[in-house]
């Protein structure tokens, strides 16, 4: 909270301007991680976004990428993402926009007690279409994310057991395209999951999205249910 806080001084926008807009979405997600080899895999992800919790369109997101394993605990990801976000909101975009982005990214596991903890370091080159623009804007952000899982029924997370799911992922913009939101947004979770199999699992929890618009003077709180499906295969024990 120390680095929002920082971040937030920068704004050139006094509190008193600044406007406040609170949205009840849905998110509804499914993540695959798929290994070919002992090193090298496949990411996999779909992400339908609702405005409304369901009723309204608010973003799909499409993103797939090329896993490499540094080592048992960290893997590195170069992948391609595309989003295609709608109107929504009491301070809506003019029309549906899309964007499309490259990113590289860095994730590495550890543990501390029964807890289970992901590390996610994240940049994104970001190409996105403003309503009505001709040209697309290229944008630069780094994201940071922990979350971590604790298993309910005993000291390890086992088939066909529950667990805890808590995570805080921070999104910072930077480059000359930025405006007055170095702050990006940042996302804070809570979910209920459960291990179905050695290949999936499940969480349905609340997200709130705390986003501060390009303009610097929109602040979003939105309030999320996010509804997870996890499915990483192994093709390479297989051979």
């Amino acid at each position: 909270m120390l680095l929002v806080q920082v971040l937030f001084s920068n704004t050139s926008y006094a509190q008193s301007d600044r406007v406040y807009d609170q949205n009840a979405n849905g998110w509804y997600m499914y993540f695959g991680d798929h290994r070919f080899t002992d090193k090298w895999g496949i990411h996999t992800e779909a992400q339908l976004r609702r405005n409304h919790i369901i009723k309204d369109p608010q973003q799909l997101l499409l993103r797939t990428g090329i896993n490499y394993d540094l080592t048992p605990a960290a893997m590195f990801t170069l992948g391609y993402g595309y989003i295609e976000t709608h109107p929504y909101g009491d301070y809506p975009a003019a029309d549906k926009f899309p964007e499309q982005r490259i990113y590289q990214q860095l994730q590495v596991k550890g543990s501390l007690g029964r807890l289970g903890l992901n590390h996610r370091y994240r940049l994104e080159q970001r190409w996105v279409k403003q309503p009505g623009a001709e040209d697309y804007t290229f944008l630069n952000r780094a994201r940071y994310m922990v979350k971590a899982l604790l298993p309910l029924a005993g000291n390890t997370l086992e088939v066909k057991e529950p667990f805890l799911a808590v995570y805080d992922e921070v999104f910072v913009g930077f480059g000359k395209h930025v405006k007055h939101n170095i702050f990006d947004q940042n996302r804070a979770y809570i979910a209920l999951g459960y291990k179905l199999s050695n290949t999936t699992s499940f969480e349905l929890g609340y997200l709130n999205q705390f986003i501060q618009k390009a303009n610097g003077v929109v602040f979003e709180s939105n309030h999320t249910l996010q509804v997870s499906i996890f499915h990483n295969l192994n093709f390479a024990a297989q051979e």
